[in-house]
């Protein structure tokens, strides 16, 4: 019964230092029972779950279930369902770890869990979004005798969530075997108090944990590894340890430190081995970025000297058609779509992230502002955090800040999102309770909030002269009374813009801003498109917003305004403005749920980056007797000059603060092509010709191997093409995958937010001519063949080879 489970340990409890920070950490994902519904009696060691199904985590048990109007969740929260439901695990351990101590880490379970080991109660946590660990020590069996993990899971009291959640164990899990004699949970501490060209001073504050019965003296040995991992420094400390907790204070120099940036993120590791004797009784390891950093009231933000514009966009944690269940190749691919489009910083809006999100913000390049809650006290939801922030916010709040605090992308802590004690005087003693305990735990970063209110007098948090930074989200048009109203204080936008747009979808003749809703009067707008579409021209913002041009403007010709945070990087599931259902995921995106760039990703990168951009929108598939606006966003060039089929329509130059350029095109189909260039020179030519009818599929892949057994992925985007290799815009086919060999559809979707078709499954229909599978690699190796049908196209197939590497996570 045992036997699959019993190698895995033994397999791991030998290699754990090779996969985890901490010396004995392995992962806990595979092998889980799963039953949706609620069975008390399943917290019992000998419940038997043999007709439970088995997966392996992480696990979104909602993404898995149909879009519905009748979900308590509402369109809000992604017309998905939640529920009751209960994981098990039936696992053995060697005897080895008799004497030991051993834990479990569960990163974030969405919502109300709670967790029995072998009959036993450990806990409850009512967070969706908090790591946490429970001792497993006094309740284990060793050897032979089964263990039993439950854990139930309940995400029934809804609405809870002002955007979609998920539910279950959607991050990973670990088990954790220590020795008596250990470095404690988020233990060690890394700052860099100076920072010079020739050395930098790294203090490491290390919490030690001594369960022995008596005080022992230790060497503490602190090694630096560089990114190559070679030692750059090792120094040895003599430490008395008394029984119990106690903390102590490491110091030691680095040469020639090279600086963590987002042009260059350069990570180090810092490894604390603790030895009793000539014995090596723990090791733990923590990521350091060395970079130094302020905010200035009138200058701005600076990294390492010099001054940096914080070109931020806010993100949601779902990941599309994988829903909430994390997966790091899904959230690699996210962020590298935004590192191209320009933008360095992300605010992770509006909790606490998952640890691997934060991984990768240190070995990409972003700069994070890392935030706690969405409310306190007061409501945003009937059933959300608001009933637990009185027991639960002061350990979620320190949780985070220790779990987080040594990743360097991280520079501002936020303690919440446009909270409603702004509104009256308890905003002002709760944020100064929890502003001291973020600083109890690090005092190396600033604090900061989002704010709405702009005056004083209006903004207890403000009032509470608490906070390092005031973010303040929209009402750009009041930028210039923020000096005035908040006299030396320091700025960021925290959030920006909130346009609306459905990719590939184009409103003709409107060529002012429309707002959708037009006020807070209407919950839902009346006067959107009846396909719940929203035009992907700059133009539609909800009420509260504004476009993505005038945002960026407004903190571009401010240096006060360190930055902005852009309402969103992505579409996310749930909080569907402007329309009710069938809409079911946002319209905010910069990309498209799906991953497929919105035009006005083109606007960023022109304005962000120097990589030479020219982008032309929209397609060229129209009626005749259409007058079609033509907008070219560009960069390093002068001027842009427009044609249809060989006819010039005229130069183009930005005049004053312009983003776009642009032409009013009666249709004739063609070619569209647009020439930019600097001093007479070309620089970048873009052509847009008229498809004819769909005839055939094309499939493009990410990339053509994948490795075995870690939840890697391959994204493949599908394109409808005319018979002439030409994309065809407004295609809507419906492609029926078939995929053979070790691996499985993990995901399909086409970025359209009124889709109600399933995001599993083996068919999707094109939105806007394109389509995504989402593959993902089994455990074994070998080839995977991916093909693609529709009726009446030409098919399409390709090859995915799965491997193994020696160095696979």
């Amino acid at each position: 019964m045992f036997k699959a489970i019993t190698s895995f340990f033994f397999l791991y409890l030998f290699t754990f230092a090779l996969y985890g920070q901490e010396w004995g950490k392995a992962r806990f994902n595979d092998q889980w029972k799963f039953h949706l519904g609620d069975q008390p009696q399943a917290k019992s060691a000998d419940f038997n779950d043999a007709t439970w199904r088995e997966l392996d985590l992480p696990h979104d048990w909602s993404i898995e279930g149909t879009f519905s109007k009748e979900h308590p969740s509402t369109n809000q929260g992604g017309a998905l369902p939640g529920g009751i439901a209960w994981y098990r695990k039936t696992f053995q351990l060697a005897d080895t770890i008799e004497g030991k101590q051993v834990y479990i880490d569960f990163d974030g379970i969405y919502r109300y869990s709670e967790v029995w080991i072998n009959g036993h109660y450990l806990g409850k946590r009512p967070s969706g979004y908090t790591s946490f660990r429970y001792d497993l020590t006094p309740y284990i069996k060793v050897g032979k005798q089964a263990n039993v993990i439950a854990v139930r899971v309940d995400n029934s009291q809804q609405p809870n969530s002002r955007w979609y959640s998920g539910s279950g164990i959607y991050r990973n899990v670990w088990l954790v075997t220590k020795n008596k004699i250990a470095v404690d949970h988020w233990g060690a501490f890394v700052r860099s108090p100076s920072v010079q060209k020739e050395r930098a001073i790294i203090e490491q504050q290390t919490t030690f944990k001594n369960l022995e019965g008596k005080a022992v003296s230790a060497d503490i040995v602190i090694t630096i590894f560089n990114k190559e991992n070679k030692a750059v420094v090792k120094k040895s400390f003599p430490q008395q340890l008394p029984l119990g907790t106690s903390k102590a204070n490491f110091e030691v120099e680095v040469p020639q430190p090279i600086l963590w940036s987002p042009e260059n993120p350069y990570c180090y590791q810092v490894e604390t081995q603790v030895y009793v004797g000539k014995q090596l009784v723990d090791q733990y390891k923590v990521p350091m970025g060395i970079r130094y950093f302020s905010f200035d009231a009138k200058e701005g933000f600076s990294l390492n000297g010099e001054r940096k514009r914080i070109l931020g966009v806010c993100m949601h944690h779902d990941l599309g058609a994988l829903g909430a269940a994390i997966n790091k190749k899904a959230m690699e691919r996210q962020l590298i779509l935004l590192k191209e489009m320009g933008a360095n910083a992300i605010r992770i809006s509006h909790n606490p992230p998952a640890p691997e999100f934060l991984d990768l913000c240190d070995r990409l390049g972003f700069l994070v502002m890392d935030e706690a809650f969405d409310m306190w006290r007061k409501k945003k939801n009937k059933f959300d955090y608001s009933l637990d922030f009185d027991e639960w916010h002061r350990q979620d709040l320190v949780d985070l800040i220790k779990r987080d605090r040594n990743h360097p992308s991280v520079i501002m802590w936020s303690i919440g999102n446009e909270i409603r004690e702004q509104f009256d005087s308890s905003g002002t003693a709760l944020t100064r309770e929890l502003v001291a305990i973020v600083r109890r735990e690090d005092n190396t970063r600033p604090v900061t909030a989002a704010l709405t209110e702009t005056h004083l007098e209006k903004n207890f948090i403000a009032q509470a002269k608490a906070l390092d930074i005031l973010g303040f989200n929209y009402k750009y048009e009041q930028y210039d009374s923020l000096p005035i109203n908040f006299p030396g204080q320091k700025f960021i936008a925290s959030e920006t813009t909130s346009a609306l747009a459905t990719r590939g979808h184009y409103d003709l003749g409107h060529d002012t801003l429309r707002f959708w809703p037009p006020s807070a009067k209407e919950k839902f707008v009346k006067n959107g498109n009846p396909d719940f579409t929203v035009s992907a021209y700059d133009q539609v913002a909800a009420y509260w917003g504004t476009s993505h041009e005038q945002a960026w403007k407004a903190v571009k010709q401010r240096d006060f305004m360190t930055g902005l945070f852009v309402w969103t990087g992505f579409d996310y599931l749930g909080e569907p403005v402007p329309y009710d259902f069938p809409a079911r995921s946002s319209y905010y995106g910069i990309i498209d749920l799906a991953g497929f760039p919105k035009d006005v990703y083109y606007m960023y990168q022109s304005e962000w980056t120097d990589k030479p951009v020219l982008h032309l929108l929209p397609h060229w598939n129209w009626q005749a007797g259409q007058t079609i606006d033509v907008w070219a966003y560009f960069n390093q060039a002068d001027e842009v000059e427009l044609f249809l089929n060989g006819q010039s329509l005229g130069t183009r130059r930005k005049q004053g603060d312009d983003i776009h350029v642009s032409w009013k095109v009666p249709f004739q189909p063609g070619t569209l092509k647009a020439v930019s260039s600097i001093n007479g020179k070309e620089v970048l030519v873009k052509e847009i010709k008229t498809a004819s009818t769909p005839a055939s599929i094309r499939l493009t892949v990410d990339k053509n191997k994948l490795r075995a057994g870690i939840n890697d992925l391959a994204f493949v985007t599908v394109d409808i093409m005319d018979d002439k290799g030409n994309p065809v815009p407004i295609a809507d086919n419906e492609i029926v995958f078939d995929i053979q060999g070790p691996g499985f559809i993990a995901g399909l979707d086409n970025g359209f937010q009124a889709d109600l078709s399933s995001l599993k499954g083996n068919r999707k229909r094109a939105y806007n001519g394109k389509c995504l599978a989402i593959i993902q690699a089994k455990a074994n190796t070998g080839e995977i063949i991916l093909k693609a049908s529709a009726k009446g196209l030409k098919g399409a197939a390709l090859k995915l080879k799965v491997v193994r590497m020696m160095n696979d996570e």
